[in-house]
């Protein structure tokens, strides 16, 4: 691209922000460029500064925060010197934006098919009846299927991934020179994921748009990008063509994001266990196939009522025939879409929801005949971990409160055993005894994602379940969260139900993996033959849907 009049020119770009009174600079003068037609990554942390270096070129920065330094030119034109109505006229025509959370960025009382044609008639490109006609058109480009009919509903009706789409077609609908994609499928599986950038790739390669995809996970970049700009606390450590930064990276950070990337990067974090049903404690393998497994599902199904139609009453049909077990000491992986029933099954698992028909045996109890205190005590052997480490912790209770919450509901020793306890848990999922009394606001992702885990210890229980308790989190923080699973699975004997729809990820972790698709299990059995051999055509897509997965080192 050399030699070329680039598109986009960022130069010694600082943003701070004001908070409480104090300024903290937040971006320290960053300069790249991005050319006509280009894909350029920019990649890092949460923190890094990514996403306010993109809200500073597109001028979207919170009333807080200030361009302090530095110039962003746009085809020729600075865009620091614009005025409000100027903006107006380059926001949405000349430059995109693909923002990260569709549920935020759609009206929940517009129709779809409304907030796409705005993008047209708010720049005067089309009058409001052919902006409507338009608008089915782009949904359709962006692979929506009956647009004519999706077009004429609310945000509320469509899946993520479809929400998703409909972000795509606004932003590319008056055809911009530039597209800002910020995070655009970071909370979707890793098919809708592909499907998804496939997408955004199509339409902006037919258009000749330039793109500015900002991501912390490598493996997309990896995929997707010509370029890759890595970010870190603010400021660019290295930057370059995919195959320099990937194949020979310069800063110790790098590498660091590369070794923590599970696209990129496949490791195993214990060793594999043969067998269907494994004991990584040492068990022979006679001794393993014979042990008793911890939990034995059998022939569940479970069905949801829907509302009457005309045509008569409707149901859905979640949990179709699911049959698993999932041994002592063993971590399960259930793996599938957005859909696919995983999470119903862990419902049934944990006597949160009944089956319409079939069983689940704990340890050999029927939970579905377990009452009163037989209960109580069975619910404290088995325990959650959710995906938000922001929306599972209590904004009012300090990390002492939190994680001592089940033992004052069990009535676990005295005050100073608990306090004790309390401690010791901080201690094995590594945060200092002093964290104790933070309250959540007060802490990272990660740091949270901890404390939910050392929350769900706290009762010492036999069977964890955790529910994409790693798909929010950045790739470095995930490593470590995935390494401290595996730690003290290993100390504690624990069992694990792996819900995921990240197959990377489930390879580092899993003794055993099963399948979901539809409500059905589709495959089953020990990791390695499912990942590496896999039986059936879905598992293929899934596994091959991987980001990164042709850059692995």
């Amino acid at each position: 691209m050399t030699g070329t009049q680039p598109l986009l020119k960022v130069e010694d770009l600082r943003v701070s922000y004001r908070v409480n009174g104090e300024t903290t600079e937040a971006v320290h003068g960053v300069s790249f460029e991005v050319h006509a037609g280009e894909v350029v990554a920019i990649v890092g942390e949460s923190g890094s500064g990514k996403t306010t270096t993109a809200h500073a070129i597109i001028n979207l920065l919170p009333a807080n925060a200030s361009t302090d330094a530095g110039s962003v030119v746009f085809a020729g034109a600075d865009l620091a010197k614009l005025t409000r109505k100027e903006w107006q006229g380059v926001r949405g025509k000349e430059i995109g934006l693909i923002p990260q959370d569709p549920t935020a960025a759609l009206d929940p009382l517009q129709r779809v098919g409304v907030q796409v044609a705005e993008a047209l008639t708010i720049h005067g490109l089309e009058p409001r009846k052919v902006a409507r006609q338009s608008a089915v058109r782009l949904l359709a480009e962006s692979g929506i299927p009956d647009p004519e009919a999706r077009a004429r509903q609310f945000p509320h009706q469509f899946s993520g991934g479809m929400r998703q789409r409909v972000l795509i077609a606004t932003a590319l609908a008056a055809s911009p020179r530039l597209v800002i994609a910020d995070e655009p499928t970071s909370a979707l599986d890793v098919t809708v994921q592909r499907q998804i950038l496939d997408n955004i790739s199509a339409l902006t390669a037919e258009r000749g748009t330039a793109v500015l995809l900002i991501t912390h996970d490598l493996g997309v970049a990896a995929d997707r990008a010509d370029r890759i700009i890595v970010m870190r606390s603010g400021d660019i450590v290295e930057h370059g063509p995919v195959a320099n930064v990937l194949g020979n990276p310069q800063h110790a950070y790098t590498r660091q994001l590369i070794a923590a990337a599970p696209g990129l990067n496949p490791r195993r974090l214990r060793p594999a266990v043969p067998g269907a049903l494994s004991d990584p404690a040492g068990l022979p393998r006679a001794a393993a196939a014979a042990a008793e497994p911890l939990v034995v599902a059998t022939d569940l199904l479970k069905l949801f009522h829907l509302p009457r139609t005309a045509k008569g009453p409707k149901t859905l049909t979640a949990v179709n025939n699911v049959s698993l077990q999932i041994g002592r000491r063993e971590t399960l992986a259930l793996v599938g879409e957005s859909g696919s029933g995983k999470s119903t099954v862990a419902r049934l698992l944990l006597r949160l929801d009944r089956p319409t028909s079939g069983s689940v045996h704990f340890d050999g109890v029927d939970l579905a005949a377990a009452r009163g205190e037989q209960l109580r005590q069975l619910r404290r052997r088995f325990q959650v971990v959710f995906q938000s480490p922001y929306a599972s912790l209590d904004p009012r209770f300090s990390v002492a409160d939190s994680v001592g919450e089940p033992l004052r509901a069990f009535g676990e020793g005295t005050t100073a055993d608990r306090r004790a306890r309390v401690a010791s848990l901080l201690e094995a999922v590594h945060l200092p005894a002093t964290y104790g009394a933070r309250q959540p606001v007060e802490l990272s992702g990660g740091q949270r994602q901890r404390v939910a885990i050392a929350r769900a210890l706290a009762l010492r229980p036999d069977l964890v379940v955790l529910d994409e308790a790693v798909s929010a989190l950045d790739v470095s923080v995930q490593a470590q969260i995935l390494a401290l699973l595996a730690e003290l699975q290993a100390k504690d004997g624990l069992s694990y139900l792996f819900i995921s729809h990240d197959l990377a990820v489930v390879q580092q972790i899993s003794d055993r993996v099963a399948v979901m698709r539809g409500g059905e299990l589709l495959e089953e059995g020990p990791a390695g033959v499912v990942l590496e051999r896999p039986a059936h055509e879905y598992t293929r897509e899934l596994i091959a849907a991987v980001p990164g997965r042709g850059h692995q080192g």
